[in-house]
C-alpha cells in the first residue's frame, strides 16, 4: 500500500498510557547530565550512587562467568544463596540458604514482595522515593508515618499503631511496614529501642516488616551495630540487601532477600518465586557468580568496603559542615552518603530574596541558578513547605577512576583538590542564598 494512503487507515487510540513519573532520583541525575553537556558548571548532589570504582576482583569474577548464558533456578544459584546466608549469619542473623531469594536488584525484589503480600503498606516519612511509588504501582495505598526525631528510616512505633488502627477502621487492609536501616534519605540509624518497639507493634497488629538493609555495612562508626528487626521479630521480618551501595555495583543489578523461618516464610517464598518466575525468570548468571564471591567477603573486599565507609563518612561530614555554616539545621550523618539539611531557620530570608516557599522552590533555584542538583524533602514524603532536602555528595569523589581511587586511599579525602574545590563551590552557593539580590540576578556567578 502506498505510504501516502496509509494515513486513511490510522485511527487514534481512545486512551492514554498510565501516567507514571520518572523516579525523582533518576530525574535529577538526568537534569544534571544535560547541564553538564551544555557546558555548565554543576555539583551533582542528587543521585544516590556510591561513586567509587568496582573492585578488580569483582571484575575478574564477573569476567570468568561471562559465558554462563543459561537460565538458572528462580531463587538463585546454590552458591549465591549459600554465600548470602553466610553473610547474614556473620551479622548475627543465622540463615538457611533455602530462605534466600535472589533477584535483579533489591528494587525488583521489593516490588515482588509487595505483590506477594498484597494489602497496604506503611512507609516512613521521609523515606526513599520508591517505597511509596512501588506500593501505588502494586495497587496498594502507601501510608506515611513520621519517624522519631533524629531516627530516620523507621516509623514512630506509637504513630504506626495509630495509623494502622485508623486505616483499618476505614476499610483498608494494612499488611506491611517498610523500614530502612541505616536510612536513605537522612543518613541516620534508628536506635535499638525504637526498632524493638516497632517490632512489638508489628506483632500486635499483624504486620510484616520489610527491612531494607542495603547500607548496613556503611555505618560510619564501625563499632555501632545495626538493630535489624529480624533479631526481634524473626517470624515476620524480610531483610533485603544488594551490591549497589557498599560495593558500588548499582549497574550490575543483583539483590537478595532473606525470608522468615516458619510456615509464613515458606508460603511467602512460594509466592515470591511465583511472582519472580513471571517477571525476571532468574537473575543474570554471571552477576550471581560475582555476587557469591562478594557475599563470601574475601579480605580484599572487606578492606575495600571499609575504605569506602571512611570516604563516605569524611565527605558527607564535610558537606554537613558547609550546610551548618550557612545556617541550616543539620544532623551529623551516621551512615551511607547522605545529608538531610533543614533550611527552616532561613525561611524568611529565602522567601524575601528568592521567593522560596517550598522545598521544591528551593531545589529548583539551586539547580537552575547555580547548577547544584539536590532533591526536595517532598520527594521523600516530607510536607512540601518543609524546607528540607536530600544531598548525596558521593559523586564528588572524582571525575574518573584514578581520582576516585585516590579518594579511597586518602586519609583526608575532603582536602583533595577536586573534592575541596567542590566543597568550596557548595559553600559559596549556600552563602549566596542569603545575600540580598537585585532584579532577580544572583550575586554569585
Amino acid at each position: 500500500m502506498p505510504a501516502q494512503n496509509q494515513s486513511a487507515f490510522v485511527r487514534p487510540l481512545s486512551f492514554a498510557p498510565r501516567p507514571v513519573p520518572l523516579s525523582a532520583t533518576l530525574a535529577v541525575n538526568e537534569a544534571i547530565a544535560r547541564k553538564r553537556r551544555e557546558g555548565e558548571r554543576v555539583l551533582p548532589l542528587g543521585f544516590g550512587e556510591a561513586g567509587i570504582p568496582i573492585h578488580p576482583a569483582l571484575v575478574r569474577e564477573l569476567g570468568s562467568a561471562a559465558d554462563r548464558g543459561a537460565y538458572g533456578p528462580v531463587a538463585g544459584s546454590a552458591a549465591l544463596r549459600a554465600a548470602a546466608a553466610g553473610y547474614w549469619s556473620r551479622r548475627g542473623l543465622p540463615t538457611d540458604p533455602s530462605a534466600v531469594v535472589a533477584g535483579p536488584g533489591s528494587k525488583p525484589l521489593l516490588y515482588a514482595l509487595l505483590t506477594s503480600l498484597g494489602g497496604d503498606v506503611v512507609v516512613a516519612a521521609p523515606s526513599w522515593v520508591s517505597y511509596a511509588a512501588q506500593a501505588s504501582l502494586a495497587g496498594a495505598e502507601p501510608i506515611r508515618v513520621a519517624t522519631p526525631p533524629g531516627e530516620g528510616g523507621v516509623p514512630s512505633p506509637a504513630l504506626l499503631a495509630d495509623a494502622v488502627v485508623r486505616a483499618r477502621a476505614r476499610g483498608r487492609d494494612v499488611r506491611a511496614v517498610v523500614v530502612t536501616l541505616p536510612d536513605n534519605p537522612t543518613g541516620t540509624l534508628a536506635s535499638e529501642e525504637t526498632v524493638r518497639r516497632l517490632c512489638a507493634v508489628a506483632r500486635e497488629h499483624d504486620l510484616v516488616v520489610i527491612s531494607d538493609e542495603i547500607y548496613r555495612d556503611l555505618v560510619h562508626d564501625p563499632a555501632r551495630t545495626v538493630p535489624s528487626p529480624a533479631l526481634y521479630a524473626p517470624e515476620r521480618t524480610v531483610v533485603t540487601t544488594a551490591l549497589s551501595k557498599s560495593l558500588a555495583a548499582g549497574g550490575w543489578r543483583l539483590g537478595v532477600a532473606r525470608l522468615p523461618d516458619g510456615p509464613f516464610g515458606r508460603a511467602l517464598r512460594d509466592s515470591l518465586l511465583g511472582v519472580a518466575s513471571e517477571i525476571w525468570s532468574s537473575a543474570p548468571a554471571p552477576m550471581q557468580h560475582a555476587a557469591a564471591y562478594a557475599f563470601a567477603e574475601p579480605p580484599e573486599l572487606v578492606e575495600h568496603v571499609d575504605r569506602s565507609r571512611r570516604l563516605h563518612a569524611a565527605v558527607a561530614g564535610a558537606v554537613a559542615d558547609r550546610f551548618a555554616a550557612a545556617g541550616a539545621l543539620v544532623r551529623r550523618p551516621e551512615a551511607a552518603f547522605y545529608v538531610y539539611p533543614d533550611f527552616g531557620p532561613l525561611r524568611d530570608v529565602l522567601h524575601e530574596n528568592h521567593g522560596v516557599r517550598t522545598a521544591a522552590d528551593l531545589t529548583h533555584l539551586l539547580l537552575d541558578r547555580y547548577g547544584v542538583g539536590v532533591l526536595p524533602g517532598s520527594s521523600f514524603g516530607d510536607a512540601p513547605a518543609a524546607l528540607r532536602m536530600r544531598v548525596a555528595p558521593s559523586l564528588l569523589y572524582g571525575e574518573d577512576d584514578e581520582q576516585r581511587r585516590a579518594a579511597l586511599a586518602s586519609p583526608a579525602p575532603a582536602s583533595l583538590p577536586w573534592i575541596e574545590s567542590a566543597l568550596d563551590r557548595l559553600g559559596e552557593v549556600l552563602a549566596d542564598l542569603t545575600v540580598s539580590v537585585t532584579a532577580g540576578e544572583p550575586a554569585l556567578t
